[in-house]
Order: C-alpha cells, then sequence, then structure tokens
C-alpha cells in the first residue's frame, strides 16, 4: 500500500485582484517568481479591465497569503475580489 504525504485532494480557487497603472517589468518578473511559490498555479492579467487573478491551492493558501504574496511584487492593487466564473477566466492573458 502507498501512502502520500501530500493532500490528496486539492481545492483550487482563483482571486481577482484590481490594479491602477501598468505593470513595469520588474512587477512581472516578481509576479513571475510567485508562480514559483509551491500552491500558486497560474496568474492571468485582462490588461483592458486593469484586473489580475491568481489561480491557487486552498490546501496550501488563503486569501490573505495570496494577497501578501501579489503586494511584494509592487503592483498597486485594491482588495481582492470574488472568484471568477469559468468563462471570464478563460478570456484572461496568462502570464
Amino acid at each position: 500500500m502507498h501512502f502520500s504525504c501530500y493532500h490528496s485532494r486539492m481545492t483550487t480557487l482563483e482571486l481577482r485582484f484590481q490594479y491602477s497603472g501598468e505593470p513595469s517589468p520588474a512587477m512581472l518578473r516578481a509576479l513571475s517568481t510567485t508562480r514559483d511559490v509551491y500552491g500558486v498555479h497560474k496568474i492571468s492579467f485582462d490588461y483592458a479591465a486593469h484586473q489580475m487573478t491568481v489561480e491557487y491551492d486552498a490546501t496550501r493558501h488563503n486569501a490573505a497569503s495570496i494577497t501578501r504574496l501579489v503586494r511584494q511584487s509592487g503592483l498597486n492593487i485594491e482588495q481582492g475580489k470574488a472568484p471568477l466564473s469559468a468563462q471570464e477566466a478563460d478570456s484572461a492573458t496568462v502570464v
């Protein structure tokens, strides 16, 4: 019998952020390294709407930890928004 030390189930959530201004190359590089954090699956932008979405494993992170990671990039964000619908997420640009 095989046992894993990891959670057998993963709960994937998406947290949407409204931001102001344009992300600089340095901010985008910092956000790119955020994707390397275990449990962060995808970061996508809707540049026209000034919105960014982070898809993450809720068994590893919560909204506060994801918000902290995004703020560390230097991106000027507002409070996290409600999760996106699947259709909205599909139309976003993946970074």
